[in-house]
């Protein structure tokens, strides 16, 4: 068999397949092979940084209220989740590490350590003390 009678050959048998099912099988193919090569870069890279790439994390464990149940997860999830700290001691809150204020209720006060919370009533108290709204917090 010569190299022309193999182009030939493979053709003919590309040839019978129809257009969409090669694109598709190409499609596949590509991703399979995308797939494999993140694999093992991931692997490398683990090794770059002296790891072995396998560990198990021990999460700590939420005590469930002690009527158990589906309605108990639920509630301690929802707990879990609402991390935001409650207005107690003014209307606007900014870190002391920070240069911007937030209303409660915005996303970026997750981020403050509850012993780095500063309160303010006003926006004009914040801004006196040198704080900025953020720009991410709508009512601001």
């Amino acid at each position: 068999m010569t190299i022309a009678d193999g182009t030939h050959r493979g053709k003919e048998v590309l040839g019978r397949i129809p257009p969409d099912i090669l694109v598709v099988l190409v499609l596949i193919l590509s991703s399979a092979l995308a797939f494999g090569l993140g694999i093992l870069t991931g692997k490398d890279m683990v090794k770059a940084e002296g790891k072995d790439g396998f560990w198990i994390e021990q999460l700590p464990e939420k005590a469930l209220p002690s009527t158990g149940g589906p309605a108990a997860a639920i509630e301690a999830v929802s707990l879990e989740k609402s991390s935001v700290p409650a207005a107690t001691s003014g209307t606007y809150m900014a870190s002391k590490n920070g240069t911007k204020y937030y209303l409660p209720t915005c996303g970026g006060v997750k981020r403050i350590k509850t012993e780095n919370i500063v309160w303010f009533q006003t926006k004009a108290e914040a801004e006196a003390a040198g704080y900025a709204p953020a720009a991410n917090c709508p009512g601001l």
